[in-house]
Formats: C-alpha cells, sequence, structure tokens
C-alpha cells in the first residue's frame, strides 16, 4: 500500500482562513470588513489561526478528523492564491508561532492538517518576478517564468500577453518547472512544511504544469521526509495518469460532485448516475479510490445549498450517497449548517456563529453520518458495489462491505413512494437489519428485506447483532 491509509478514516473539513473566525484583532488590516459583511474580492474580514484554535471544539463537535486549509503564506489577495512569499505565513493571518501553535492543537486533537500547494505559479511581488520586473532582459531569473517579448508588462489592464499567467491574469505569472533552479526551489518549500510537521498537501492545478517529472520529484521529496504524507490533487475531470506511485495518492473527486448534483437535481436518473459513478470509480486501483477527496462543495463553486435551491431533504439525501461513497468524505467550511451563496466571492462568506442562524436539523444529521462512518469500518474500507432497485431503476443501492459486515445504504431520489424487496444474500436463514438514520428494523426472510422508500428519504442499513 503506498496510499496512507489515514486518509480513508478521515472526515475532511476544508477552512478558507480569512472567513472562519477572527481570534485576534491585532493583525486586522486597518480596512478590515465587519465580520459577515457581503464579501468582495478584496475585502478581508479577518479570520486567522488564533480562531481556528478557539474554534477547534466546534470541529471536535461535529466529528471532523482532519482539516485542509486554503493558501496561508504571504499574498496580497484574501484567497493567497498569488503567493508573495511561500516561507512566510500571512501576516493577517498570525504568525509562524500561531501557525505552530494550530497545528499542535490539530495534533493533539487527532486531526490532520492539509496545505494549499500552489505550485504552478505565483503572485507578481514574489521575489523573482518583481526581479524580472525591475531588471527585465537583464534579470537573472528571466527564465524562472514563461516570457514572450520584452518589456514584460505586468500592470496595465488587459490580458498577460508579454508572459504567460494562468487564464491569462497578469496576477498570476506561470513559473517555468524545467527550470532547475524553480524546481530546486519549489521542492524545498514542499519539504520545509512538511519539516514544519503537516500532513500532506493539495495542490493546485498540477495538470498545468507541463513537465511531467516534477510531480514524481515532489512526492518523493515529501514522501523521503514524511511516507505517511497524503498527496492529493485538484482536478475536474477523472483522469488514471493522475493517480499512482508517480503522482498522487487520489483526487478531488469532482466527477462524483458533479453527477451527485445532477441526480439531486434531476438533470440524470438514478440509472445513468450508477453508470457514471462506476465508469469514474472503475479507472482507478481500488486503493486510490479510498483516497479520493469526496466534496460537494469547496471554495470555487457555488455553496451546495443554493446549488439545490435550499431543498433540506435532498441535500441531506446528497450527503447520505457521499459518505456512502469510497473516499475520504469532506465539508466545506458553513456547508453543514446551510450557509448559502452564488459563485466567488459569495460562497466565502464568514462562518456565521450565531447559532440562531444554523440549520440545526442539517448539522446533526451531517454530525450523524461522521459518527456512523467512524464507527463502521465498512463505510470507511468495504469493497463497493452500486446499482439501482430490481423492482425500480430510481432507487438507488449502495452497498460496502461484505456478508454480515456490509452496509447497505438506499435511496429514493424522487417525489413518490417506491415499495422493494432488497435481496442481501447473506445465506443465513432469518436475520434482523437495523436501519442507522433511525429506529427502523426490518426482518430478512430468505435474503430479502421488503422496505417501503418514502418519497426524498434514504436508509442505511447493517445487520443486528
Amino acid at each position: 500500500m503506498t496510499v496512507p491509509t489515514w486518509v480513508q478514516d478521515s472526515i475532511f473539513y476544508q477552512i478558507f482562513p480569512d472567513r472562519f473566525e477572527n481570534g485576534d484583532r491585532r493583525n486586522d488590516p486597518p480596512n478590515v470588513q465587519p465580520w459577515g459583511a457581503n464579501p468582495t474580492l478584496t475585502g478581508f474580514q479577518g479570520g486567522d489561526f488564533r480562531g481556528i484554535i478557539e474554534r477547534i471544539y466546534y470541529l471536535q463537535d461535529l466529528g471532523v478528523n482532519a482539516v485542509y486549509l486554503n493558501p496561508i503564506f504571504l499574498a496580497p489577495s484574501t484567497h493567497r492564491y498569488n503567493t508573495t512569499d511561500y516561507f512566510q505565513i500571512d501576516p493577517k493571518l498570525g504568525s509562524m508561532t500561531d501557525f505552530l501553535a494550530f497545528l499542535d492543537v490539530a495534533h493533539r486533537n487527532q486531526m490532520k492538517v492539509l496545505l494549499d500547494g500552489v505550485f504552478n505559479h505565483c503572485g507578481r511581488g514574489f521575489f523573482a518576478f518583481a526581479d524580472l520586473l525591475e531588471n527585465q532582459a537583464a534579470s537573472p531569473y528571466k527564465d524562472w517564468f514563461h516570457v514572450r517579448r520584452y518589456p514584460v508588462d505586468a500592470y496595465s489592464s488587459g490580458d498577460a500577453t508579454t508572459y504567460e499567467g494562468w487564464w491569462k491574469y497578469k496576477s498570476l505569472p506561470k513559473f517555468n518547472t524545467n527550470n532547475p533552479d524553480v524546481r530546486q526551489y519549489l521542492m524545498k518549500v514542499a519539504r520545509f512544511w512538511v519539516e514544519q510537521g503537516i500532513d500532506g498537501w493539495r495542490l493546485d492545478v498540477p495538470n498545468e504544469i507541463n513537465d511531467d517529472g516534477f510531480w514524481a520529484e515532489f512526492r518523493s521529496t515529501v514522501r523521503a521526509l514524511n511516507p505517511d504524507a497524503y498527496l492529493v490533487r485538484e482536478i475536474w475531470a477523472g483522469d488514471r495518469r493522475w493517480v499512482g506511485d508517480a503522482h498522487f495518492d487520489g483526487l478531488m473527486n469532482y466527477p462524483v460532485r458533479t453527477a451527485t448534483i445532477d441526480l439531486f437535481k434531476g438533470i440524470i436518473n438514478s440509472e445513468n448516475y450508477v453508470h457514471k459513478i462506476r465508469g469514474h470509480y472503475d479507472q482507478y486501483p481500488f486503493e486510490n479510490c479510498l483516497a479520493m477527496y469526496n466534496l460537494l462543495g469547496s471554495h470555487d463553486t457555488e455553496r451546495f445549498s443554493t446549488m439545490l435551491g435550499s431543498d433540506w431533504a435532498r441535500i441531506k439525501l446528497a450527503y447520505l450517497v457521499l459518505f456512502s461513497l469510497p473516499g475520504a468524505s469532506a465539508i466545506y467550511y458553513g456547508d453543514e449548517i446551510g450557509l448559502t451563496g452564488a459563485g466567488d466571492p459569495e460562497c466565502r462568506r464568514t462562518f456565521p456563529w450565531d447559532e440562531s442562524t444554523w440549520n440545526h436539523e442539517l448539522r446533526n444529521w451531517i454530525k450523524s453520518l461522521v459518527r456512523i462512518r467512524k464507527n463502521q469500518a465498512a463505510l470507511r474500507r468495504g469493497e463497493f458495489s452500486i446499482g439501482t432497485a430490481e423492482e425500480s431503476n430510481t432507487v438507488l443501492i449502495i452497498t460496502r462491505g461484505a456478508g454480515v459486515d456490509q452496509c447497505i445504504t438506499i435511496v429514493n431520489p424522487s417525489a413518490n413512494i417506491k415499495n422493494i424487496s432488497l435481496s442481501v444474500g447473506q445465506n443465513q436463514g432469518d436475520y434482523v437489519f437495523r436501519n442507522l438514520l433511525s429506529t427502523e428494523e426490518f426482518m430478512a426472510i430468505n435474503d430479502r428485506v421488503q422496505l417501503e422508500m418514502k418519497p426524498w428519504s434514504g436508509k442505511l442499513l447493517i445487520v443486528k447483532r
């Protein structure tokens, strides 16, 4: 097994650092927005490491055991994907001491920490690019980037034309990772933060780094320091080549997210969903399927509650499906309390700590799913199959594990009652299943269970012992 085994046991919680909690107002910028103000592309709201430390009890109560942080390094933006210094914590988030204190608190509470690695591009204030702007063709760092012509122009209006920028953004000059000096620098960054104690990297747009050998070297560099470090790639489409010993342990499972959203929005039916999910997981070795990062929301997407029109029955079912699939389940901060918002910047609102504004039913549901997944090894590590019921191709059946240790998730994503006879294949005579989501129990007679599935409902069955 080359994939860290702790990943399949993880429930991730993604935090956009500026928007989770303000724990130290001394590091706020002078023009900080009031907490909860409508987010803008440029306005900071004061979230920091001390805030995360203060709210660690909240994460404990929810049951998460891994935290993924959006970029934390020195940068002029709220998103910090335009890094200025990869070795410095952004002072608006606190100091290195604050970060190490957070890391210590997380680890003492059995939580892993994943950092966002942005190695395809940097910001205009990055030392090598600043030198290029100052010295132009005479700069010793001119080959660190993809210069098309001189003079290099980084601040006039319009797209990047004199050099290559990520998606033509002038604020995001693209590294030339074929340059040995650039590679050496970025490997030094990777080593430094693993040496500080992080548990892995989420790698931003890694498919846009043209040199394929870069990621093999990156993996070797990180794993030499921490053999259990998790390397997960941001990718919006499935691609087998990026998973394995030369690249990454798993992917951000956007294809599963898309299919799940389409199912609960009525864009595809259950049979289509089964076909898409089977086809996606069949691409990868099973150990890598268990290391996928399964998400419904992120900083790059419209809030999940907004996408489903705050239809809480559908939203709850979608989370039930997500927690039943192979891979590490992930929650984007605030999604568990029904936070809404359109795309960037609306999807990056501050966390509302006034509990009267929360959807407690949704939070309790997700909290229950977290607890169930932790308690049922089959949901984390068990064999996987997915299909539809014999009597109704609308009803979705997800099975994890085998025999008496299996977990069976049944979902009716429709507005109609569905009656099904579920074949459970235990071959052990008559026995009882219980629904972990309620107090229901069902007798299995001749290896079949009769179920009435109400509209937009789900069950999670295990053999009663």
